[in-house]
């Protein structure tokens, strides 16, 4: 029997690779529903052809329009929306690709209903870590890391004891600035900074990458997934993707993943687990990794990776006034209005002003949420 796969954020990158290894493995995978945002014209191509018994969209209008010209689909919108599809009884996989903390709910929901999750957004564990951990937990969920270096780390530690394993690598690109130093800060576009040299991403993640903010959530995530200090966690830039994670034992050896810098390899990975599929991606050669290279962050240039770091060290609160102000940043630098060099400006304003507190209730979780996105702007 083929398993049945949710996809949430179906038009966007993850959405999109997820849907060509359904093409590509069709007696493995079928769509049990779609969930996207506002593309509804890729949304209606998907729908032609992949015929999933339900879709849920952002807006109230654009679902009277499916409904309209899919008579049969059942189609929802909004939160209930989301909650729906995370809840379906006949999905078995839920790959949550929403970008951002919106995913935080439809994860849960997931958790709550015991599924499978292929978790490509980092945000839901950055600001609710403990609580998605504890709700699998309980509920007899599985969370599977989509993000290459998530993935990448899990394969490696997957049983392993823990005591064998002395800390952690993640790598990062460098994204579409490392080899632009003479380039000032405030000259940096929208179009350049989400010109990604490796990974084709969304507009969000690519700016995060160009901050480094991207590997500042990473960071975050792993101390969550894996339980490791922040301290034990090292950050390398890796210019060319090839090896996403890797961990260092303690008879000073080190194990790392490689392969070509392709979303298809993790997203399989997790979606066909715990067996693998037969060549989703190109095969990796050692002309390939003839030439690797290895750069300590630049964080004087490029702070936002230490500001995750003081956000972890500030406690829970701090982390959901990093990734609100973060998200706020962004946006409005790829609105255009604010320059490259703002974005950690903004984020440290907020996690100065911002009054820790315990986040004792999913209540608690939405307003620091608020108040820190209002604080942003």
């Amino acid at each position: 029997m083929s398993k049945a796969i949710a996809v949430f954020g179906s038009t966007g990158t993850i959405g999109e690779n997820t849907l060509q290894l359904i093409r590509d493995y069709s007696s493995l995978f079928h769509v049990d529903c779609l969930i996207a945002g506002k593309n509804i014209e890729r949304l209606r191509g998907q729908i032609s052809e992949f015929h999933p018994p339900f879709v849920s969209v952002e807006r109230a209008e654009d679902a009277d329009r499916l409904r309209r010209e899919f008579p049969s689909l059942d189609v929802g919108f909004g939160e209930e929306g989301l909650k729906v599809a995370a809840e379906r009884p006949s999905s078995e996989v839920v790959v949550m690709g929403i970008v951002g903390f919106t995913a935080l709910a439809p994860t849960l929901s997931a958790a709550r209903a015991g599924k499978t999750i292929a978790l490509a957004n980092k945000e839901s564990l950055v600001v609710a870590g403990t609580l998605v951990k504890q709700e699998a937990l309980r509920h007899g969920a599985k969370i599977l890391p989509v993000d290459s270096e998530h993935n990448a780390l899990f394969q490696l530690l997957e049983g392993r004891p823990r005591g064998d394993v002395r800390s952690l690598v993640l790598t990062a690109s460098g994204g579409p600035l490392l080899r632009r130093p003479e380039l000032p800060l405030e000259d940096v576009t929208p179009a350049i900074a989400i010109k990604h040299p490796n990974w084709k991403m969304g507009p969000k993640i690519s700016v995060d990458s160009a901050t480094l903010m991207n590997k500042g959530l990473e960071l975050i995530e792993a101390c969550f997934l894996f339980d490791f200090s922040p301290n034990d966690i090292e950050v390398w830039i890796h210019p060319q993707s090839i090896i996403h994670g890797a961990i260092w034992l303690h008879d000073n050896s080190c194990l790392a993943q490689l392969s070509k810098p392709d979303m298809k390899s993790s997203i399989g990975y997790a979606m066909h687990y715990p067996a693998r599929l037969d060549g989703p991606i190109p095969k990796l050669t050692f002309k390939d990794m003839a030439q690797l290279e290895f750069l300590e962050p630049d964080t004087i240039r490029f702070p936002c990776l230490e500001l995750a770091r003081e956000a972890l060290k500030l406690g829970p609160s701090h982390l959901i006034a990093l990734n609100a102000a973060n998200e706020v940043a962004v946006a409005k630098f790829l609105e255009g209005k604010l320059l490259f060099p703002q974005i950690p400006q903004v984020i440290r304003r907020v996690l100065e002003r911002h009054q820790a507190r315990a986040v004792d209730s999913l209540n608690t979780l939405f307003e620091i949420d608020r108040e820190s996105r209002h604080a942003s702007c």
